[in-house]
């Protein structure tokens, strides 16, 4: 990757190197503010005791616990590298592994600068239909995790955590304001454990940079424009470009608004919104890296795609 920016600012060098550093720097750019924000959220994360998120996120295994974790995602404003770490770090504190699931496929692109973003793109109706859908699959993915978390088929968080009785979470709350009040030195210290915390998440994220990027450099963008309309091909061939196209949250917006008003495929316009998070390798790689199960990580992408392309076929007919 630091190959890529200096090749950015240097300049010179045949044209697929060009697109590639520029490729690298482009991504970067679009998301330095939510992986910062993101840095910061783990910092703030980490003063916060796992009592509190359990209690503030629900019982892990219900319904609404299920619930409060897809909201949460989805109206956290966040890009999607920034929802990753929090989410991670959620694990870390004894979130479920059906509420991490719940709130990573829920969240990449509902904050609410990018659900307006698309509102103007490709109108309210879509807009609305499209987060409504998104939480949905989150409810369901999030739910059937944890009852296979129950029968033994899937690992359980081993950093879950049982509510004493009478623990107060506005306490906690308060305890959390006391530690990370502005004062001398507290924000340095809040980016010093959030970058602690978030290096092996960054890495995978740096990763995905280099991939895109390589990917923009190498394979030509005509070879995707004809073949997205609104069939099970164009359907599947979304899915699979969403999957090795690493795209910000700031740019699937656009991307889904073409799938729509271009291609006349609303289905394949949720299927590239949705399936970035069902798919995409980075968020992949950062969870089995958090939980140490594949069984874990790869519930995310089995329970998931099979509803992203189900609700897919079905816009589109």
């Amino acid at each position: 990757m630091l190959a890529g920016v200096a090749g950015h600012f240097i300049g010179g060098g045949p044209g697929w190197w060009q697109t590639y550093s520029h490729g690298v720097v482009e991504l970067a750019m679009k998301a330095w503010w939510g992986i910062g924000i993101g840095i910061i959220a783990v910092g703030i994360l980490s003063h916060v005791p796992r009592e509190l998120v359990a209690r503030l996120l629900g019982r892990g295994g219900s319904m609404g616990g299920i619930l409060r974790a897809t909201f949460a995602g989805t109206l956290l404003d966040l890009c999607n590298h920034g929802i990753l770490m929090v989410g991670m770090q959620l694990y870390r504190k004894g979130a479920s592994l059906g509420q991490t699931i719940a709130f990573l496929v829920a969240s990449p692109w509902n904050s609410l600068s990018l659900t307006l973003i698309l509102a103007g793109l490709i109108g309210v109706k879509w807009t609305l239909a499209f987060v409504g859908l998104s939480m949905v699959v989150g409810v369901f993915s999030g739910w059937f995790a944890d009852r296979l978390v129950k029968r033994g088929v899937l690992p359980g968080n081993p950093n879950a955590v049982e509510i004493e009785t009478g623990y107060s979470w506005r306490e906690g709350l308060s305890e959390v304001g006391r530690r990370i009040r502005p004062g001398k030195g507290r924000l340095g210290g809040l980016l010093l454990t959030g970058l602690r915390e978030s290096r092996m998440i960054l890495r995978w994220i740096f990763f995905g940079f280099v991939m895109a990027a390589a990917i923009r450099a190498l394979v030509p963008t005509e070879v995707f424009g004809h073949y997205f309309g609104p069939t099970l091909f164009g359907l599947l061939l979304t899915l699979g470009a969403t999957t090795v196209i690493e795209v910000c949250s700031e740019g699937s917006s656009p991307i889904a608004a073409d799938l729509i008003n271009r291609a006349a495929a609303p289905g394949n316009a949720f299927a590239f919104l949705m399936a970035g998070a069902a798919t995409d390798y980075t968020e992949i790689l950062a969870l089995r890296e958090t939980t140490r199960s594949w069984k874990a990580t790869l519930a995310l992408p089995l329970l998931t795609t099979p509803q992203v392309l189900a609700i897919g076929w079905w816009l589109n007919s």
